[in-house]
C-alpha cells in the first residue's frame, strides 16, 4: 500500500539520519571490517588482488565526480493520461537528499491522486523509488523525484545520464488503481558520456537462466548490523525479484533482511542485512561462513522461476 508523501518524507529523514549516524561513527576501523566475499578454492592473494582494483576504481570515480559538469534536462511532458500530466521541469542536486527530477503534476480529475514510482532506473542500474505525490482534485503540485545519493554512488553512478520510471497513479482515498504507466525515458545533458559498466568484481554465487549474482563484501560494521553487498544483473527477458532462503551464519539460522527487484536488462547492488541483535544472541562475533538459498520469480505473476542448491562462501 503506497504512503504519502509526507510518511515518505518522515521515512527518507530517517534514512538519512541513519546515513549521518552511521558516516559519524565510521573511521579507518570500518574499513578494516570490510571483508571479501570468498568460496573455498579462492585464495587469500586473489581477494587481495579484488580489493585493490576496487579501491582503485573508487578513487577513479571520486576523481571523475569531482570532475564532472553540472547535468541538465530539457523540460518535457512525461505523462499525459487520463486527466493527469506530469512534466519534468528541470534537474536539481542537492547536498543532502542528492540528485533529483523536477516534476509539476497537474490533476484535472474529480479525484484526489497519489502519484508514485514502481520502478526507477538510472544508467541501467535499479533505485529505490521512494518518491509519492498527493493532489487534490483539480490542483497541482511542484514535487522533486530524487535518486538517492548513496545509491547512486553503490553503483558507481558519478554523472546520471538517462532515469527511466514507471509511473503508478492511484485514487488517494479509495487506493484504487487508475493506471500504471510503461516506461517514461528521461535522457540528461550527460547522456552521450553516460557509462552503465559496472563493477562486477567479486565471487559468482550464481548463474543460471540469465540471472547473475555476485557476493562483492561482507561489511560487518554497517548501521543496522552487518551487510553483505551483492551484484545482481538480469539478461532473462523477464522482470524478476531475488529473496533469501534458508540462510545460516556460522551454522546458526539467520533471518536476512533482503528482497530486490531486477529489471531486464538491469543491474543492481544490494545488501543482505543481519541484524546486530541476533547475532549477538547466537554469540557470532565475526562472520565465518554463510549459506543460503537464492529464490527468483517473476515479478509480474509471483510464480517461482528457480530456487538455487544451497550455496556456502566466507569473509576474509
Amino acid at each position: 500500500m503506497r504512503k504519502n508523501s509526507r510518511f515518505v518524507a518522515g521515512i527518507l529523514c530517517v534514512i538519512i539520519s541513519a546515513f549521518m549516524l552511521a558516516g559519524c561513527g565510521s573511521s579507518s576501523s570500518a574499513s578494516t571490517e570490510k571483508k571479501d566475499i570468498v568460496k573455498s578454492e579462492e585464495t587469500t592473494t586473489q581477494t587481495t588482488e579484488t580489493t585493490t582494483e576496487e579501491t582503485a576504481a573508487e578513487e577513479q570515480t571520486e576523481e571523475t565526480s569531482t570532475d564532472s559538469e553540472a547535468v541538465t534536462i530539457e523540460e518535457q511532458v512525461l505523462v499525459d493520461q487520463d486527466g493527469i500530466k506530469i512534466t519534468a521541469t528541470g534537474y536539481e542536486t542537492d547536498s543532502i537528499w542528492g540528485d533529483g527530477i523536477k516534476l509539476l503534476i497537474e490533476n484535472e480529475t474529480d479525484k484526489d491522486v497519489t502519484v508514485g514510482c514502481t520502478a526507477l532506473i538510472v544508467n541501467d542500474f535499479m533505485i529505490s523509488d521512494l518518491f509519492a505525490s498527493n493532489v487534490a482534485a483539480g490542483k497541482k503540485a511542484n514535487e522533486t523525484m530524487h535518486l538517492m545519493s548513496s545509491e547512486l554512488k553503490a553503483a558507481g553512478i558519478d554523472s546520471v545520464g538517462q532515469i527511466e520510471a514507471y509511473f503508478h497513479v492511484y485514487d488517494t482515498n479509495s487506493f484504487e488503481n487508475i493506471f500504471d504507466t510503461d516506461c517514461v525515458t528521461i535522457k540528461t545533458s550527460a547522456y552521450e558520456n553516460m557509462d552503465t559498466t559496472a563493477d562486477d568484481s567479486g565471487t559468482e554465487l550464481y548463474n543460471e537462466g540469465g540471472i547473475r549474482i555476485v557476493g562483492k563484501a561482507v561489511d560487518e560494521n554497517s548501521f543496522w548490523g552487518t551487510a553483505i553487498l551483492l551484484y545482481c544483473e538480469n539478461t532473462s527477458g523477464k522482470n524478476v525479484g531475488i529473496s533469501v532462503d534458508d540462510m545460516s551464519v556460522n551454522g546458526f539460522m539467520m533471518t536476512p533482511y533482503f528482497s530486490t527487484t531486477v529489471y531486464d536488462g538491469k543491474k543492481s547492488f544490494d545488501d543482505i542485512t543481519l541484524m546486530s541483535s541476533e547475532l549477538e544472541s547466537n554469540g557470532i562475533e565475526a562472520i565465518e561462513e554463510v549459506e543460503l538459498k537464492f529464490h527468483i520469480y517473476d515479478v509480474e505473476t509471483f510464480s517461482t522461476i528457480a530456487d538455487s542448491d544451497p550455496i556456502t562462501f566466507s569473509a576474509q
